[in-house]
């Protein structure tokens, strides 16, 4: 008689383990990442210590040392620096013709307003689609590209008399052979022009930027629920460069304050063009008062800084919600 139970399977043969086989192997050390490394967090300061000694070297060692020179009556090349206290500024604001340069500021200042306004009208007609907008913009950027000397001299030839300005106006029937430069208010009057010309290329820029950054789907909408270019410009453009446009006035208002390239080179600061910076250099190098000349730029810093923060104060730049 046959057996006919079945017989069970046999066991599969088992591998050994690669412990056994190989023998055990060292665990690794675990990987340190580089959130954990130490240099983590010195490595930004690393990429830093460059600028920072450039901005600490150049600038702010040279106010400290303006500052400390305003309490003496260094004269700018003797080794003996006397303190005087308070002298020098008392005798800034003690003596009105040293504050009376700032009225020429205001011609300035005046050819500032001129300027953004200029600026923005060709930066919002420029910023739509017109023929040749490259080429007038390249024109307008230019005179800012030019040196502030060369344009000096270019219109000291452009002022004086007998010179370009009297040779055009004499095509149109006007008197020539004026002194543009002669008399006090119409020399200021052709600084601050010049000023314009340079200087309107610089806020065109500024203005352009902030116009192109607007979304295009806003002129859309606008232009389907037909609104003009001035409607666009009055809600869309207008309320979305407010932060450049807050920029522009106190760049503005400072560079009116510090004036000097220009009205140096042109006139050197007679027939009453002379602006507060021109009388500070005046005093430094052709008096030797550089602690009077040291205390008339820290009163103008001061200025600069109140000005400033009363804009800002009285203007703040809201955050502009495009959308």
């Amino acid at each position: 008689m046959t057996d006919t139970t079945s017989k069970a399977p046999p066991a599969p043969l088992r591998r050994p383990a690669p412990a056994q086989r190989r023998g055990a192997r060292r665990k690794a050390p675990p990987t340190r990442s580089w959130r954990d490394h130490p240099l983590r967090r010195i490595t930004p300061w690393l990429f830093l210590l460059a600028p920072l000694a450039l901005l600490i070297t150049f600038t702010y060692v040279p106010v400290g040392n303006m500052i400390y020179y305003s309490f003496t009556d260094w004269d700018g090349v003797s080794p003996d620096r006397n303190h005087t206290g308070l002298d020098n500024y008392i005798q800034l604001f003690t003596r009105p013709e040293l504050f009376r340069v700032f009225f020429v500021s205001l011609y300035y200042l005046a050819a500032s307003a001129v300027q953004i306004v200029i600026a923005l009208y060709f930066a919002t007609v420029l910023s739509f689609d017109l023929r040749f907008r490259n080429l007038f913009k390249g024109i307008l950027f230019f005179p800012y590209l030019i040196n502030g000397v060369a344009i000096g001299f270019v219109f000291l030839y452009f002022f004086q008399d007998g010179g370009t300005l009297d040779s055009i106006l004499s095509w149109f029937g006007a008197d020539g052979d004026r002194a543009w430069l002669g008399d006090p208010e119409s020399a200021n009057t052709s600084l601050a022009g010049v000023s314009v010309w340079r200087f309107t290329g610089l806020n065109f820029v500024l203005f352009l930027g902030a116009i192109q950054s607007i979304p295009g789907e806003l002129y859309e909408a606008a232009q389907l629920d037909g609104a003009s270019r001035w409607q666009q410009f009055r809600h869309i453009i207008a309320p979305s460069i407010r932060p450049v446009l807050s920029l522009s006035v106190i760049l503005a208002i400072s560079g009116s304050l510090a004036v000097f390239e220009i009205p140096y080179i042109m006139t050197g600061g007679a027939t009453g063009t002379q602006t507060f910076v021109i009388q500070t250099v005046k005093l430094a190098f052709q008096f030797n008062k550089t602690g009077l000349a040291s205390a008339c730029a820290v009163v103008l810093l001061l200025i600069i800084l109140a000005v400033t923060w009363l804009q800002r104060r009285i203007v703040p730049d809201d955050k502009v919600d495009l959308v």
